[in-house]
């Protein structure tokens, strides 16, 4: 750590002494927003275009007491900059926002470096790799402790793997700065990763963290239990930064309702606990810390009692993945797969409105035909129709199983957990897990899609659950049976890089792989060839055709699928005689696809195309 003062040295002293009471600053986006800093800008790069104003906001919290004062960078890392075309501007930004908090500090004051998530899912749950994050973190602390900052203050972290990243990050751009790294909670006292704050405190107490603590999400109360807990299973010194109350609508705008009084009130609270290093989060201003700083001066030093585990936490600190149920006895489906059987399923688009009855009829017709599974789509081409799941149920109440799609597009991490043990309690089995096409394709392109993590890290998550854990390697009780199915396309445009990750999915948990439809066999058997050092069942997705039209749509608007020219032209040629001789072309070409690949794939998924379950089943026969 670079030469500081002696009254710098000193306040570093008691930032890192475990009954000394410090007091961070508050919020800098709530004054920013405040002072009519409209909320589509980004705000880490105010301290190159309006230095001033920011320098004016560190010395408002410099006026009410505060002792350190954070950097206006929290999301000043290459992947959130790149977002507003201001990825080159890292290190100056984040140099820039540390000399502004040095020269507003002096010597009486300490700059803590603020640090926030990169906003991207790291591997197993996304395609950020730990290395590239860890990267990212340290090109943006580097600048940061170039530009003056005394310590690093890692702030708001969900996700306990990324937080990894960040402290040995901070670790390796000075061993010697101070690190406080704080997770946040949600009302049930969670990250959203499922981690308890037991679970933080123990980890981070683990990786040598120097402060530990909870910032953000919630308000006082709620950090307040959480700091009580995390007390009790640490000697860490802990950190507090709630926000000032839960986030209420008023009239349109966001405010946060609880007064500095109140913030004052829980600050003592806070202290008490055993939370020496207090500060605000979201909507705190100059005036909250000013109270907080009244408040806690009267407060000596006081000892933790660090009491033993409760029964929750000896169950979680006990925590152990169980095996997974094998795969034959998981499904009727699996128990094929298991053996080497060939299987057969049809593929049929959930209806568009709520009358269910064409589709029972077509289920109990495709069961009687001895078809092993139906496959639901989960709104194919971003078009609204009736839920996967939902649909799986009906289908399934008349004796034939159903492989479930299931797409990260429209579902954070949160919901996908809740659906998904949802659906192992109703006795689904099979999932597909895609990513899902993006909402522009379908008749609604400005609605929002979530993508929180990709078909990778979906299957991740689902080969917990398997597993009974949860995202955080919290236990769920009985695991769930899932038979784990991913999309595959064997025609893709980048073949390196879907082949890539073809095996990041396996790896993550995949179980077999359903193909996107295919219409040329040499092309499959070629991607066949290629995954033989992680082959596992492929079934091959076949479409038969029933029109010119219909072929030429596939070729040009659907993305992930390769109509070779002769196709093309034997569609056209059966289209010009007649509907009926280009329906009983297109079921040839696909009976033909059928047996040249019957003896290199483990089973195949035949579409229905406009819902014409009869044109499956031809090609099946």
């Amino acid at each position: 750590m670079p030469t500081v003062s002696r009254p710098r040295a000193q306040l570093i002293n008691r930032l890192l002494d475990p009954e000394q009471v410090i007091v961070f600053d508050g919020a800098m986006g709530t004054v920013l927003y405040a002072k009519g800093v409209f909320i589509n800008q980004c705000y880490d790069e105010l301290v190159l275009r309006s230095p001033d104003l920011v320098r004016e906001i560190h010395e408002a919290y410099v006026l009410a007491g505060a002792e350190v004062l954070e950097t206006n960078s929290f999301g000043a890392n290459r992947a959130k900059l790149t977002q507003y075309g201001l990825d080159s501007q890292v290190a100056n930004i984040n140099r820039r926002a540390a000399e502004l908090a040095r020269a507003a500090a002096g010597d009486n004051r300490l700059v803590a470096g603020a640090v926030g998530p990169l906003g991207l899912r790291l591997e197993p749950y996304g395609p950020t790799s730990r290395e590239d994050a860890h990267a990212m973190f340290v090109e943006q602390m580097a600048a940061l402790a170039e530009g003056g900052a005394d310590c690093f203050i890692l702030e708001t972290f969900a996700d306990l793997e990324e937080l990894e990243q960040a402290v040995r990050a901070a670790r390796s751009v000075d061993s010697g700065m101070p690190i406080i790294a704080q997770a946040t909670v949600g009302t049930e006292l969670r990250t959203a990763y499922g981690a308890s704050p037991e679970d933080v405190a123990r980890v981070l107490d683990k990786w040598g963290v120097d402060i530990i603590g909870l910032n953000c999400s919630v308000g006082p109360q709620t950090i307040l239990e959480a700091i009580e807990r995390m007390a009790a299973v640490t000697s860490r010194k802990l950190s507090a930064q709630p926000n000032a109350g839960m986030p209420r609508d008023v009239g349109g705008r966001t405010m946060y309702m609880a007064s500095p009084e109140y913030m004052a009130t829980y600050a003592r609270h806070l202290v008490q606990a055993g939370a020496k290093t207090i500060g605000g989060c979201c909507g705190t201003t100059p005036e909250h810390i000013k109270a907080m700083v009244e408040g806690v001066r009267p407060l000596a030093p006081r000892t933790r009692v660090v009491v033993g585990d409760t029964r929750e936490q000896q169950q979680s600190s006990a925590t152990a993945s169980r095996p997974v149920a094998p795969l034959a006895e998981r499904s009727r489906l699996g128990r094929k797969l298991a053996s080497g059987q060939f299987v057969t399923s049809v593929e049929i688009v959930p209806p568009r409105g709520v009358d269910t009855a064409k589709l029972e009829q077509d289920a109990i017709a495709l069961a009687s035909a001895g078809v092993d599974a139906i496959n639901v789509p989960d709104g194919p081409r971003a078009q609204s129709r009736m839920g996967a799941i939902a649909t799986s149920l009906i289908i399934e109440r008349h004796g034939i199983e159903a492989v479930t799609h299931y797409a990260c597009r429209d579902r954070n991490l949160l919901g996908m957990l809740s659906d998904l043990l949802g659906a192992s309690a109703l006795g689904l089995r099979n999932l597909l897990l895609i990513t899902g096409d993006p909402p522009k394709m379908g008749p609604y392109p400005d609605a929002t899609a979530v993508f929180d993590i990709d078909a990778i890290g979906l299957t991740n998550l689902v080969s917990q659950l398997n597993r009974g854990m949860d995202p955080g390697k919290n236990p769920i009780g009985e695991p769930t049976r899932f038979v784990v199915g991913v999309g595959v396309n064997p025609v893709a445009i980048d073949a390196a890089h879907e082949l890539k990750r073809f095996h990041w999915k396996v790896e993550a948990g995949a179980e077999y792989a359903i193909t996107q439809p295919v219409f040329d066999p040499v092309q499959l058997e070629s991607f066949l060839d290629s995954i033989k050092d992680t082959r596992i069942p492929i079934i091959a997705g076949i479409w038969p055709l029933v029109s010119a039209r219909n072929a030429e749509f596939l070729a040009n608007e659907v993305p992930g699928v390769s109509v070779p020219p002769e196709i093309l032209d034997r569609m056209r040629r059966a289209s010009d005689k007649s509907k009926e001789h280009a329906v009983a072309e297109g079921i040839a070409i696909a009976r033909e696809m059928l047996e040249r690949v019957r003896d290199a794939v483990q089973g195949v998924q035949v579409s229905a195309p406009f819902g014409k379950w009869e044109y499956a089943t031809a090609v099946l026969e």
